[in-house]
């Protein structure tokens, strides 16, 4: 039937889009060498945007303080909580003369936007060079400081670091999380390397104040609940200012969401922000999105009508045997190597759940940070 000779000829298609990105784009990631870091200790700002982050900061708050650098301050940021965030935080300051709270009052114009809260952070810093976390972080070790900050020289003054999530044992949820978070890795990294930085994490990102007040602070997307860090990245990221690290030391892990509910609301928040991509950067993502969904669509439905079955079979071999061997690789580069076992059945469900987040944020947008 022609209608099956049209979607043979699509998957062929398909195939050869996917080849492009497993192959190509995200492939060249494979031959990433970290550069050595500079011997140049510059001056650290560490900045901590905490939300009823109480417990989180009793816990991780040590692990900061406790870094072998010569010379850095944590600013602690209180935004509005209702908790004991502040007491907490008060406590740490009597303890450690490196730490500056920054105490956000709430202000009906940014009620429940961080980048308000963030803003007043930045401005509080002593220091040009600026490392960010979150509250529920922990650096991988005690050298996470000198790792990214060693990657500043005299053109780099963006450092995009990777932060990861805890593992749960006999966890689906945790599994789907660490997963979503790897291939979005796999992606920022990618492009980032080929010279089109266009994300990156708050959990670990580093910038100078000098690149903050160049792009204007977080004006131009004030208004958008998230992203204060891959839309200010979009924005202000070229091949010239920024620096990729993924030392194994440089790692931050977070506490990864409890349920589905909760994680699915996070995720609605990330992905709204895609909207407002570099138009390149959403051509270049949706791209790899749909020819996600058509190659599962396409094979399924070529298979199951035995259409030229020994050519697809082979395709389907020769698209994943490129993917497993790229996503194995960058996943030892990234300490995620179980991921990859599980790699069909995860892809699966993620695309599915980014399709209902998809939907789910055509008709109602998330508002708020926490």
């Amino acid at each position: 039937m022609l209608i099956f000779t049209v979607l043979f000829y699509t998957f062929i298609f398909i195939i050869s889009v996917q080849l492009i990105f497993y192959g190509i784009i995200f492939g060249r990631f494979l031959s990433f060498k970290q550069k050595k870091k500079s011997q140049l200790e510059h001056p650290i700002s560490i900045i901590i945007c905490a939300k009823n982050e109480a417990q989180n900061l009793k816990n991780n708050l040590p692990k900061i303080l406790s870094q072998s650098y010569k010379q850095f301050e944590v600013v602690l940021i209180n935004d509005s909580s209702t908790d004991k965030t502040l007491k907490v935080m008060e406590g740490f300051k009597k303890e450690h003369s490196n730490i500056k709270i920054v105490n956000v009052k709430p202000i009906e114009a940014f009620w429940g936007n961080k980048k308000y809260a963030l803003t007043l952070g930045i401005k509080a810093a002593k220091y040009n060079h600026l490392l960010f976390t979150d509250a529920d972080c922990v650096p991988n070790s005690k050298n996470w400081i000198s790792e990214m900050s060693g990657q500043f020289d005299n053109q780099k003054s963006l450092v995009i670091g990777y932060g990861a999530y805890q593992k749960t044992k006999g966890s689906l949820l945790n599994l789907l999380i660490r997963f979503e978070t790897f291939i979005t890795a796999v992606q920022y990294f990618s492009y980032a390397h080929i010279g089109e930085p266009y994300m990156a994490v708050g959990r670990n990102l580093a910038y100078t104040k000098d690149l903050f007040y160049e792009a204007k602070g977080f004006m131009s997307h004030m208004k958008i609940a998230s992203g204060d860090d891959d839309l200010f990245v979009n924005e202000i990221a070229t091949n010239k200012n920024t620096a990729i690290c993924i030392s194994t030391e440089s790692f931050t892990h977070s506490i990864p969401k409890k349920t589905f509910k909760t994680w699915l609301l996070q995720k609605r928040r990330h992905i709204s922000t895609a909207n407002h991509y570099k138009s390149k950067h959403k051509i270049a993502l949706g791209l790899f999105y749909i020819s996600q969904v058509l190659f599962w669509i396409l094979a399924i439905t070529l298979m199951a009508v035995m259409h030229q079955w020994q050519i697809v079979i082979v395709l389907i071999a020769l698209r994943f045997i490129v993917q497993y061997s790229v996503l194995y690789g960058i996943a030892k580069k990234l300490t995620e190597k179980d991921l990859v076992l599980y790699l069909p059945f995860l892809e699966i469900v993620l695309i599915v759940i980014q399709f209902f987040i998809f939907i789910k944020n055509l008709s109602s947008k998330p508002t708020h940070w926490k």
